[in-house]
């Protein structure tokens, strides 16, 4: 019997590959939305990330209990699926520090991710993270801890493409009403909505720039939220626009029903994933030399297209076809 090569060693020559993560990223503050949170990522299935929120979901002087909580809750047997990270205090509040302690001693063998907020320059991401790589290294942690940084200031902006290449980032993420409070009222209110939040230059220029920098340096661009909790047409509204006209690869959500909205407004076509696994089928026969599909050439480029759109749809919760199942996933 041949042994066929899988497509992560054939197609990749031990380069850095393409992070390939949930398309949808669920924040909760309280104890008791990361709990709620948890349970509905069981019943979904891992089709989704949760933040748990140092930042906006900590009273004031309640900052070290609360990081505390988010560690218990990593670490208990709620968090069955390793599938969450943690917003950190902005670089001038003065528990960002005592965040990563706790949370980086505590559970960083499980932590998802960090996410840095409203950055306003390089320097400040690049000491934020050097930080993050101290106290881990001072706790026995081998493992690089993702690194999202959240783009909602004119700085961060400025320096976006140089943000996207700081080691252990894996995504950054645009953040629009912070962006647009910064610009002191020449950007409408209306802009934080949509179609504004697509069609204002200013924004439409910002949201451009952040997916070019992540995706120029291997790294996922995601989309800020959707202000409206109840009307899933509307988030699916603006994770489609999001994913097909700006080239984000994941979105914010703040509303549980929000949740199946954008992943299923940015998973792959299935005839794409039909497509890809009669390709990448085809081409593991073939030893990964060039071959034919449908009248098509396909060569390593397509193909390494072809498993990175699997390996997303697999991550959404596509079915995948049987062959392809048992020759990539088992």
């Amino acid at each position: 019997m041949t042994d066929y090569i899988h497509p992560s060693l054939a197609l990749f020559d031990e380069e850095r590959t393409f992070p390939i993560i949930s398309t949808c990223e669920h924040f909760a503050g309280s104890e008791k939305l990361i709990l709620k949170a948890l349970q509905l990522q069981d019943s979904l299935g891992p089709i989704f990330d949760i933040t748990c929120d140092c930042e906006d979901g900590a009273a004031a002087g309640t900052e070290i209990e609360h990081a505390q909580m988010i560690v218990r809750i990593l670490n208990s047997e709620a968090n069955k699926h390793k599938m969450a990270g943690a917003r950190i205090h902005d670089f001038t509040h003065p528990s960002w520090k005592t965040d990563v302690d706790i949370l980086v001693a505590g559970a960083g063998e499980l932590l998802s991710y960090i996410t840095i907020p409203k950055a306003t320059k390089t320097q400040q991401v690049n000491e934020v993270i050097n930080y993050i790589q101290t106290v881990a290294g001072n706790n026995g942690i081998r493992r690089e801890i993702p690194i999202h940084v959240l783009i909602e200031t004119h700085g961060a902006l400025r320096d976006v493409h140089e943000i996207a290449t700081l080691p252990w980032i894996q995504v950054l993420d645009f953040g629009l009403m912070d962006f647009v409070s910064g610009h002191h009222g020449a950007i409408p209110a209306t802009a934080m909505r949509s179609p504004g939040q697509f069609d204002h230059r200013l924004l439409s220029r910002a949201k451009s720039e952040v997916v070019a920098a992540a995706l120029a340096n291997g790294v996922v661009p995601a989309h800020n939220v959707t202000l409206d909790l109840k009307n899933v047409e509307v988030t699916f509204s603006d994770a489609h626009r999001a994913r097909y006209e700006f080239g984000f690869l994941r979105m914010w959500s703040i509303y549980p029903t929000q949740i199946n909205a954008i992943v299923d407004a940015m998973k792959p076509d299935y005839s794409e994933v039909l497509d890809a696994s009669n390709i990448l089928l085809a081409a593991q026969q073939a030893g990964w030399g060039p071959i034919q599909y449908a009248g098509e050439l396909h060569d390593r480029a397509t193909y390494r297209y072809f498993w990175e759109l699997l390996q997303k749809a697999k991550k959404t919760g596509l079915t995948i076809p049987e062959l392809a199942e048992q020759a990539f996933f088992s």
